[in-house]
């Protein structure tokens, strides 16, 4: 099997990060989010894999370039123009075509095991399977009514006839397996979506749409606050993400859970954790305090300084006895 990953986002409600580095190249554990969304694949043995892009694409395609993901083979879809969810996949139509396939934002951060999603899909005899949850946030994200048998039935907000009264609402997470022929349906060319435009009318076809449903971990990272938390959960084991190489640091004034990356140079009197990330080649000054925060790589916090609630983005300099609280700093 084969996947698609969602990369093509400006990912506004990141700004200011995301206009110096696309969102699926944020550091998770001091490595790319893609990384992670590639190890999920991964462990359901899926190597080949497409990545779309526009955002920023460079970013993305000089760093798996020159750090190749062992066992991945990556190709890239370079939208010049954004193509939508279902316009993105029709530009790959040729690589996609062959069979069943993978399609997942690359946004989130979940445990999922996709050879089970792969399984149901299989055993429901599905063209399309989406991956739930219950809890519905309708504020943020468009829900879905699902019947017990986990036939979905419609997507809130979109026409449909006789829609049967026991069903249940439900949440997308962005992870879904599709079937071949929804390439007949999508324009070629154009800016479309998927379920805007092509699974309501797939279900007025009569089409058979499942939902798989997930009670396990998952995080759509799109806000400084879902960022924060998602490497907090990660330091807490919440949720099994694969780290950089860590540097060990034993100090009176270290409140575990951290990870600090190799070639740091903290002070023995800094003060660091809980909950922070701190990357390669950072430099910690006497005195400082960093909590609850990610430093990307090569990042200075100068002396008597506080970090709390913050992401510092690469090279950046803090100077002495500064005080940055749940901040974005460029």
């Amino acid at each position: 099997m084969k996947a698609m990953v969602l990369a093509a986002g400006f990912g506004n409600r990141l700004q200011p990060l995301t206009r110096l580095l696309p969102k699926p190249m944020f550091p998770v554990l001091g490595r790319p989010l893609l990384s992670h969304t590639f190890d999920l694949l991964e462990s359901a043995n899926i190597n080949d894999i497409v990545v779309n892009i526009h955002h920023l694409p460079n970013a993305i395609i000089n760093y798996f370039n020159n750090t190749p993901h062992p066992n991945i083979n990556i190709r890239f879809s370079h939208e010049k123009k954004i193509l939508g969810t279902a316009g993105g996949i029709k530009k790959m139509a040729a690589f996609l075509e062959d069979g069943p396939f993978v399609l997942i934002n690359s946004d989130i951060v979940t445990d999922i095991k996709l050879d089970k999603v792969i399984d149901f899909h299989n055993k429901n005899n599905s063209k399309l399977t989406l991956v739930v949850r219950q809890d519905i946030s309708p504020e943020q994200y468009d829900s879905i009514e699902i019947c017990k048998d986990g036939r979905i039935v419609h997507f809130v907000g979109a026409s449909s006839m006789n829609i049967p009264s026991n069903t249940k609402r439900v949440m997308f997470t962005g992870i879904q397996i599709i079937e071949p022929d929804i390439f007949k349906r999508i324009p070629a060319g154009q800016f479309c979506g998927t379920t805007e435009d092509i699974y309501p009318q797939m279900i007025r076809d009569e089409v058979p749409i499942f939902g798989y449903l997930h009670d396990g971990y998952w995080k759509d990272m799109g806000n400084r606050k879902n960022y924060l938390q998602v490497n907090s959960d990660a330091l807490n084991n919440k949720v099994s993400l694969k780290g950089m190489p860590a540097k060990k640091i034993t100090s009176s004034f270290i409140s575990p859970p951290i990870l600090v990356g190799h070639n740091c140079d903290i002070a023995v009197d800094a003060k660091l954790g809980p909950h922070s990330v701190i990357g390669p080649n950072c430099r910690i000054k006497s005195g400082a305090l960093v909590e609850n925060s990610i430093l990307w790589e090569g990042v200075t916090i100068g002396i008597g300084s506080t970090v709390k609630n913050s992401v510092i983005v690469q090279n950046k300099t803090i100077g002495d006895y500064k005080s940055i609280k749940n901040e974005s700093i460029t």
